[in-house]
């Protein structure tokens, strides 16, 4: 018990940290502009652009922010498009092995993504790695605001976990402000939807493998 104190609780991003899906969200998000009659973008152009809440991203894209009513066409042509695609995605290289082994050793960690409940814990069970999470948090509303009230309800479910030893891991600056909210340290992973640049001035860890990302997250809770 005394090790599994001493070690970091790390909340795992899903999208674009533990689920190797950025090709699948470009040919997506190409596919629904092509649909709502946008220009199709760069893998680069995407990373440098892409934030959360969503709508953002596009009001990048347009020079404004897209009415309630643009919104949810977006939202459901790209989701129609993205779920198609999102079966034939892997796991991020090495994650597998990385989440069994933390798991071996005594170290807790879960998962809090912004994907629906109800597709995250499907695909996540397909993949075979549900028992090494103590917890599973999918977005169980319509709301598109970033992760910082989800991670703090998260947080109230999982018993015995001070946030000093909390370090979350993904792809977004998103995720280090969620991070920040609840106290809680954070390590941003560049196999995502956000380029490095981007994701640097959060002013968190920012890596290139999840291997290096769970080797400074035990470095941080230490």
């Amino acid at each position: 018990m005394g090790k599994l104190l001493r070690g970091a609780h790390i909340v795992w991003d899903w999208n674009g940290t533990l689920l190797h899906d950025i090709h699948a969200v470009i040919e997506a998000t190409n596919a629904s502009f092509a649909e709502i009659g946008l220009e199709s973008i760069t893998l680069e152009r995407y990373r440098d652009l892409y934030c959360v809440p969503v709508p953002r991203f596009y009001e990048r894209l347009l020079g404004r922010l897209p009415t309630e009513a643009e919104w949810r066409v977006m939202d459901a042509v790209f989701h129609k498009h993205y779920w198609a695609r999102a079966e034939t995605c892997g796991l991020a290289e090495g994650a597998a092995e990385l989440l069994a082994a933390r798991r071996a050793d005594g170290r807790t960690q879960s998962l809090l993504s912004l994907a629906p409940h109800e597709h995250l814990v499907p695909i996540v069970r397909r993949h075979g790695i549900q028992e090494h999470f103590i917890r599973i948090d999918g977005r169980t509303d319509d709301s598109h605001a970033g992760k910082a009230e989800r991670m703090v309800r998260h947080l109230a479910e999982i018993e015995g976990i001070g946030t000093d030893r909390v370090v979350v891991i993904g792809d977004a600056v998103d995720d280090a402000l969620a991070a920040a909210h609840v106290g809680a340290k954070a390590v941003l992973y560049t196999g995502g939807s956000h380029s490095r640049a981007s994701l640097e001035v959060a002013g968190v860890p920012v890596v290139d493998s999840l291997e290096e990302a769970v080797d400074v997250a035990e470095r941080l809770a230490a």
